[in-house]
């Protein structure tokens, strides 16, 4: 599918403002996916589909967790985290995505998780810096993935999680897999 037909596809399924985040995420995307080495149409396809989900029912997105499986702790922590899940399976179901490193970036773009691939650490990143976001500290996260994405990596896990610790929200467990996970690659 033409990436312009998805980006159409996908616009009326969220606000004006998160559409223009997900194309940001894309180019964001492409961009790193260039410089790292990685397949720069890939990255553009989970970019986009990232939040396909993200402004879906809450009742929908908990009876997908639950009709397909997916870990019912999901539904024990707040329901921002459940659009990544069932966005790969929506990506699946409905655009035909059958690429399982696309499908797994969109599902844990917002956790992360032990053992990423590239292209997973890419769309993290990307949905954290991309050009309309803004927060102390974006600057240096920029900077990061200009430099090295395993650091960036890093970097934005450690701000994600100390942003729900600062809000006394609970961290689901694979951001700190994830976290332990980069550490302990980066000793080696």
């Amino acid at each position: 599918m033409n990436h312009n037909d998805l980006l159409e596809k996908i616009r009326d399924r969220m606000p004006t403002k998160r559409f223009e985040h997900t194309k940001g995420v894309a180019t964001t995307a492409i961009h790193l996916a260039e410089k790292y080495g990685e397949d720069k149409d890939k990255a553009e396809i989970a970019g986009i589909l990232h939040d396909v989900v993200k402004f879906a029912d809450r009742e929908w997105l908990k009876q997908n967790i639950l009709s397909e499986q997916l870990d019912p702790m999901l539904l024990t922590f707040h329901h921002e985290l459940w659009h990544g899940p069932v966005g790969s399976i929506v990506a699946k179901k409905e655009f035909f995505i059958e690429d399982e490193d696309i499908l797994q970036s969109i599902r844990f773009h917002t956790t992360g998780r032990a053992d990423m691939s590239n292209l997973e650490k890419i769309i993290y990143i990307s949905d954290m810096i991309e050009p309309s976001r803004s927060f102390p500290g974006i600057e240096v996260l920029r900077e990061k993935a200009e430099i090295d994405l395993e650091d960036a990596m890093i970097s934005c896990v450690t701000h994600s999680i100390k942003f729900l610790i600062e809000k006394k929200q609970p961290v689901y467990p694979d951001s700190f897999h994830c976290y332990n996970d980069l550490l302990k690659r980066k000793e080696k």
